[in-house]
């Protein structure tokens, strides 16, 4: 688990004050793991959150105190919260005023002066590229969230809605939502996901970025084809479209048509998601979930311009 800085300063540019608290240390059974955090703020409703760490007593006691909390806290869950797992953990709670707070490289935070133990880690840490939260004689240490992976999803339909719904809690990825206007979308948007509406969806293609990864589900098959066009020719990091068997052999006539390679054409997944799973929205939005995870899918993109695989 990492710092999200994104998510951090996104909360702090919405509400303002936003404390955070993290799982610092872990004994015996406990709910979550060192480094699960979640980000605590008061709105006109009284305190709101982000994230978990892991519910029950001690997530609801931590949310209370999230502004009154030693820095850190000691908790037993069983003596303390009544819990059955048993174990114990220790929990971080830092308050944060500005963006400027935020650090950009490895976050590492304690009493003066460092311990040689945390000087060597973060030295070890840098030369190799591989850290895991630790907290090390009052100093907590974690890597920071790398940048989010831009994923653009065309279509806020029934599908649409299932595949924003299960990856917006996600940190892995950055989402943008496109449809044609604003009662396409639910009204209840998920905090990190940034909505687009445009009469002709396809003119935003120009803006994606060439890394970025592209859901086609759109109301309509003209659309789908004229998106599938348009990205194979800006450059993309991977490609799904939703649709049949029948769907996809059209299309691949049609886009071999307009003029790109069989190579090109290929690199669009159809259908998307895990079709054993069945059809109902929310099985396809686990499926096409599972994909854009595994570590597979995102690095068997390839750069058209230069041949090269994308190691994302």
């Amino acid at each position: 688990m990492s710092f999200d800085r994104v998510a951090l300063a996104q909360a702090l540019v919405r509400h303002g004050r936003v404390a955070r608290v993290v799982v610092a240390d872990v004994k015996g059974s406990t709910p979550r793991d060192v480094g699960a955090s979640m980000l605590v703020w008061q709105d006109e409703h009284g305190l709101a959150q982000s994230g978990t760490i892991g519910g029950g007593a001690l997530e609801f006691e931590a949310m209370k105190a999230a502004f009154t909390s030693p820095r850190l806290a000691r908790i037993p869950l069983g003596p303390a919260m009544g819990q059955c797992c048993g174990g114990a953990v220790v929990l971080l709670t830092e308050v944060f005023e500005t963006v400027a707070d935020i650090p950009e490289d490895i976050f590492a935070r304690g009493p003066s002066p460092m311990p040689f133990r945390v000087t060597k880690l973060l030295a070890e840490a840098r030369a190799t590229g591989t850290l895991q939260p630790h907290l090390i004689d009052e100093w907590m240490i974690e890597p920071v969230q790398p940048a989010a992976r831009p994923l653009w999803v065309w279509g806020a339909g029934h599908v649409g809605r299932a595949i924003v719904t299960t990856l917006a809690p996600l940190p892995t990825f950055d989402i943008t939502w496109i449809d044609t206007s604003a009662d396409r979308f639910p009204t209840d948007i998920a905090t990190g996901v940034s909505p687009l509406m445009a009469t002709n969806p396809a003119s935003l293609v120009r803006h994606a970025p060439e890394i970025a990864e592209h859901l086609v589900l759109t109301y309509s098959h003209a659309l789908d084809l004229e998106l599938c066009h348009l990205i194979l020719s800006h450059g993309f990091g991977t490609l799904g479209l939703i649709g049949s068997e029948t769907k996809w052999a059209r299309f691949r006539a049609r886009l071999n048509d307009l003029g790109h390679t069989p190579a090109q054409i290929s690199r669009i997944r159809c259908p998307i998601g895990q079709p054993d799973l069945g059809k109902h929205p929310q099985a396809i939005a686990i499926g096409v979930a599972a994909r854009l995870m595994s570590s597979t899918e995102h690095k068997d993109s390839i750069d058209l311009n230069t041949g090269e695989e994308r190691t994302g």
